[in-house]
């Protein structure tokens, strides 16, 4: 595929490869509709009103619109009790005509998220959290995978970026993004994965010797130029909101990667925003899709 190419670096444009996605997905959609099949269908329930929260799912109803899936959207107070909130899921599991299901993060303190999410069929778990789906990773099949993984494999492959006997380098043993990545890499991508996490010792050494190094902390600027090897392959995963006064908007989102000067070393790099963010709501809609036609072929 194309793709911008800036003082010897290949930028990884997670918006162009969202936007070919979706123009994908809406012609299998409008093809299943042609077809007289069901139209996949996307359910969201959302606790609070946590703005960032809201953000996401807004985003999460307007992609369904652009490739032409049905959704419901579920609001609920954050007093809401958990076992009120259960009895939701419970609804939402049995109804057939809902074919994804996700119920958005964070959520209030006295609700439990492993409760939550397991409680949610694991043919419709989209998020791709549940045990089972997580677990499915290392199978030779497994059809919903963890959404933010799923999207940075995606970029890996389009852009023709050769994971097989690589030595991949994750930064980041969370259960949403680093631990089940280091698994896709090493089942899918026949990589050599070293996975480091709070607990490592001398990190630099560690991502020095990375040939594609991911990252997703949650720490703005943690990786530098120092840290890199010459022509790696960067994927920066993470997302923050720094605030301060230099800041047109007053605030800006920042990635763990010091993207100004990596990029000088690095032979492909994705920019934060516009980098693997994308590809998380692509993602979520290519496990709808996938969903659906599971269910429904």
């Amino acid at each position: 595929m194309s793709a911008a190419v800036e003082t010897g670096f290949t930028l990884i444009d997670g918006k162009k490869v969202s936007a070919d996605i979706k123009s994908e997905i809406s012609q299998k959609v409008a093809q299943r509709k042609q077809q007289g099949k069901k139209i996949p269908h996307l359910a969201i329930i959302l606790v609070g009103d946590d703005g960032a929260s809201q953000t996401y799912v807004d985003n999460k109803v307007k992609a369904c619109k652009e490739v032409g899936f049905h959704y419901t959207m579920m609001r609920f107070a954050d007093t809401i009790s958990e076992e009120k909130l259960m009895k939701h899921i419970d609804h939402v599991n049995i109804d057939d005509d809902v074919d994804g299901f996700i119920v958005q993060l964070p959520l209030p303190e006295h609700i439990s998220v492993d409760r939550i999410t397991e409680k949610i069929r694991s043919d419709k778990d989209v998020d791709g959290f549940t045990n089972h789906n997580f677990g499915s990773i290392i199978s030779k099949n497994p059809l919903l995978m963890p959404a933010t993984p799923f999207g940075v494999m995606e970029l890996l492959r389009r852009y023709n970026i050769p994971t097989e006997g690589k030595h991949a380098v994750v930064v980041g043993a969370s259960r949403i993004a680093g631990a089940p990545l280091s698994m896709m890499l090493t089942e899918q991508g026949r990589a050599t994965v070293t996975i480091c996490h709070k607990y490592t010792q001398d990190l630099p050494a560690y991502t020095r010797a990375a040939d594609i190094l991911l990252v997703a902390v949650g720490k703005p600027g943690l990786i530098t130029a120092d840290m890199v090897k010459e022509g790696a392959v960067v994927i920066d995963i993470g997302t923050t909101r720094v605030e301060g006064p230099q800041f047109a908007k007053g605030w800006a989102i920042r990635g763990d990667v010091d993207f100004k000067n990596v990029s000088q070393k690095a032979s492909y790099i994705t920019p934060v925003p516009g980098g693997v963010g994308p590809m998380t709501i692509v993602s979520l809609l290519l496990n709808t899709l996938r969903a659906t036609e599971a269910r429904n072929p």
